[in-house]
């Protein structure tokens, strides 16, 4: 009997400020002339996963841009705290799923191949996954089922960091050629072809 399929969530965190960029990050245009956040909700998307953008309150043109991408687009109020805020809002609104994989909205190209790999890696089991480029741990992060509670604990703007480092003997990395895993844009000067 083929082993039944894990509902395995993509979570793309897009509900920073921009504060290093200049503001408006997620809506500026790559040299292809697609939005940073479009292109990584794109390759989400690609990979089958069903994704749930996360955006702050008032950020009305990213959140429809993302929606028209084809993400279910939730608003986090309490975003202005950081990145746990939002990931902690994005897992409690997904809690019935068997695992997450969490992407950040300025990481433009990473291969929806080496996302893929993340969820395999959940759907085998993996506590924790992420990818691996040149002994670099990349993005996205999964996170199983189990992790649920303490990731919906999460607040400030650590992220998921005291997580992957409780539970770093469980992380299972995965090697890939991909530098997309490592490449974010912080700075108007990140941002290349």
């Amino acid at each position: 009997m083929a082993q039944e399929r894990k509902h395995v969530v993509g979570i793309l965190l897009a509900a920073g400020t921009g504060s290093r960029f200049g503001g408006d990050k997620l809506l500026h245009p790559l040299p292809d002339g697609v939005a940073i956040a479009a292109h990584a909700a794109r390759n989400l998307l690609a990979t089958g996963l069903s994704v749930t953008a996360v955006v702050r309150p008032g950020d009305f043109p990213l959140a429809d841009m993302l929606e028209q991408e084809g993400c279910t687009v939730t608003v986090c109020r309490g975003a202005a705290r950081g990145m746990g805020a939002s990931l902690a809002h994005a897992v409690a609104g997904e809690r019935g799923a068997d695992g997450w994989v969490v992407a950040l909205a300025d990481m433009p190209k990473i291969a929806p191949a080496t996302i893929k790999s993340v969820v395999s890696a959940l759907e085998q089991g993996a506590l924790i996954a992420a990818p691996q480029f040149q002994k670099q741990r990349g993005h996205p992060v999964g996170f199983g089922a189990e992790l649920c509670n303490e990731l919906i604990a999460l607040d400030g703007d650590q992220g998921a960091r005291a997580i992957l480092e409780k539970h770093r003997a469980s992380l299972k990395l995965i090697e890939c050629d991909d530098p997309g895993v490592l490449y974010d844009i912080d700075r108007k000067t990140d941002v290349t072809a």
